[in-house]
């Protein structure tokens, strides 16, 4: 079973203390962070947009992997980018017909990702496999941190690795919600290269040993 990379998720940090948290993981061994854009619409709730994502960039140099739950993407792509976003992930459900939005999106130099939440069927992404830099499986009902993962989660993935192993494909999967030094072990078994790891991270005392612990290192 080889290690995986750690994306802290930003949701879970003080945001009164919002550039100490972020250079606390980045010392710790974080190897890119996670940010959940959400509108309120396509989920339940609020969180950040594209001002905190500038005031991120300035301070730090890690990959900005940004997790859009927000209806019709395909509206601020640009307005990401110049935030400084590294990576844009969207969902299936608000991208029925996903292509032209990845397409937008690597049109804009930067990587694209597709993402299901826990209800949709896996196989809705196979089709999408060979346009893609990353799959984001939701362990998790989207919307809301602290969550307890959903292990159903971890089938999805499996089908997911064959998937990509079939066609020769190298594309990540990610895994979001309830990820902790528990559960990341069957998540890498699984096949889950980018682990997002909120209060696991940011809550822990000794955050570079939660990273080396999910990490799997």
């Amino acid at each position: 079973m080889s290690s995986a990379l750690v994306a802290p998720s930003l949701l879970a940090a003080d945001f009164a203390r919002l550039a100490d948290e972020i250079a606390r993981v980045e010392a710790a061994g974080a190897d890119l962070l996670h940010l959940d854009v959400m509108d309120g619409h396509f989920v339940p709730n609020l969180s950040f947009g594209i001002p905190v994502i500038e005031s991120v960039r300035k301070v730090t140099r890690l990959k900005l992997d940004t997790h859009l739950m927000i209806s019709e993407p395909g509206r601020y792509l640009q307005a990401f980018k110049d935030a400084g976003a590294d990576a844009l992930t969207v969902h299936l459900e608000t991208c029925p017909e996903p292509a032209p939005v990845l397409a937008q999106i690597r049109d804009l130099g930067l990587e694209c990702g597709l993402t299901i939440n826990p209800g949709t069927p896996v196989e809705g992404l196979f089709p999408y496999l060979g346009q893609v830099d990353l799959l984001l499986i939701m362990s998790v009902q989207p919307g809301f941190g602290g969550q307890r993962f959903q292990p159903a989660a971890l089938e999805k993935v499996r089908a997911l690795r064959s998937r990509l192993d079939q066609q020769g494909l190298r594309v990540p999967i990610e895994i979001d919600g309830g990820v902790n030094p528990q559960n990341a072990p069957d998540c890498r078994q699984a096949g889950v290269g980018i682990l997002v790891a909120g209060s696991a991270v940011f809550g822990a005392a000794d955050p570079a040993a939660a990273i080396r612990s999910i990490a799997g290192r």
